[in-house]
């Protein structure tokens, strides 16, 4: 590659660009993913259970979190960032089928999946930006960070148990930790905030994307569990779960619709919150998976006596999304929605009493707080960002 070939393989620099309709078709195996993980919840809610689907979801979100930054640097219309891209859906994949037995029989297959994407990607990025060395480095850095964690997940794939839980729990938050730092590696040093590249509009519309992703997932466990029995109780449910997604759209979408904007995020150099954007959707995602969860228990019993877990998860869910939102507001406007703060505790004081309900009525009255919490951001103050 000639140095006058590189500025095909990278984006303008600030250049104001639109996802691809490839990145939306990649974006549809974390429909797969993230029911996946759910229905693991599902089968099994003790506390090693959560732990251990909590890093698998971490693990597919650095997956797609790198992804979303390959094609906000790279030239998506290439036909080898296409082919990259193409790669890694497939590596995402075969990591979502092995998502039920990850911590048993099929460790090996989740993290062979998981090596492979990287290993593909650097194999991919670095020669391709052999000519600029400054991009390379970037590049150079990741890998290297990849290697640092190889052990890590090669360990767990030869332990079980806790031990598995535990190596694995420490390179996926190297993982996400590393790039939150730039990356920082022995000769080359670290990622400063000028060398990366971020369109603002870009990743705004590809994190918008993911969410929506989200979302279609609970109307994918709604609509299938009514379908498995047309009945009024299952009915019922799916009718609740539907106004819990409709809810959830309108919030997030009253709010950050204005918060990634072009004209709000159109910096290209604010790399950390660049990646604040990325972990803040993460909770508001992991919050969805927990919603999912609940649909899919209540769904078969919305009326038995409702265990203490249950109201962890139908609760949880609602509280981490309206959390994920109060911390992608503070990142970019750099200010507090305290609504939604009022409505985490309303759920968090309220929850005790929550025992003298059965499933569905739980499910009514978190709906009902995302409800009163969604007519107070649109009844009070439009406040624009500051800074």
């Amino acid at each position: 590659m000639t140095t006058s070939e590189l500025p095909r393989i990278l984006r303008k620099r600030g250049e104001p660009e639109y996802p691809t309709f490839l990145e939306l078709f990649f974006d549809l195996v974390y429909i797969f993913m993230l029911s996946r993980l759910s229905q693991a919840l599902v089968d099994d809610l003790s506390i090693r259970n959560v732990a251990q689907t909590a890093v698998l979801l971490l693990a597919a979100w650095w997956v797609w979190v790198l992804t979303a930054w390959l094609t906000d640097l790279f030239n998506p219309r290439l036909p080898i960032v296409q082919a990259l891209v193409l790669l890694i859906m497939l590596g995402t994949l075969v990591m979502a089928v092995a998502v039920p037995r990850a911590f048993g029989a099929h460790g090996f297959v989740f993290v062979a999946a998981y090596f492979g994407i990287h290993l593909a990607r650097d194999a991919v990025l670095i020669p391709s930006t052999r000519v600029h060395r400054a991009i390379q480095a970037r590049s150079v850095r990741v890998f290297f960070w990849f290697l640092v964690t190889a052990g890590l997940w090669i360990g767990g794939v030869f332990t079980d148990g806790t031990t598995r839980l535990v190596l694995w729990t420490v390179a996926v938050a190297v993982d996400l930790g590393s790039a939150r730092i730039g990356w920082p590696t022995p000769r080359l040093g670290r990622t400063e905030l000028s060398s990366q590249i971020f369109t603002g509009t870009h990743l705004a519309e590809r994190h918008r994307e993911i969410f929506i992703i989200a979302l279609g997932e609970l109307i994918l466990t709604a609509g299938s569990g009514l379908a498995a029995d047309f009945d009024a109780d299952r009915l019922a449910v799916s009718a609740v779960a539907f106004a819990s997604t409709v809810l959830l759209f309108q919030l997030y979408f009253h709010r950050i619709r204005q918060l990634l904007a072009p004209g709000n995020l159109a910096s290209v150099e604010r790399v950390r919150p660049g990646t604040s954007t990325s972990y803040t959707h993460l909770v508001m995602v992991a919050g969805t998976v927990l919603i999912s969860t609940g649909i899919s228990l209540v769904i078969d019993d919305p009326w038995r006596s409702t265990p203490v877990a249950w109201i962890l998860v139908l609760f949880g869910g609602p509280a981490l999304f309206l959390l994920g939102t109060c911390l992608f507001d503070y990142v970019v406007a750099g200010r507090i929605l305290w609504s939604r703060v009022v409505a985490i505790v309303a759920l968090v004081a309220i929850g005790p009493a929550m025992p003298l309900l059965p499933p569905l009525g739980i499910m009514i009255v978190a709906n009902a707080v995302l409800l009163l919490t969604l007519v107070a951001d649109v009844t009070g103050p439009q406040r624009r960002p500051t800074g």
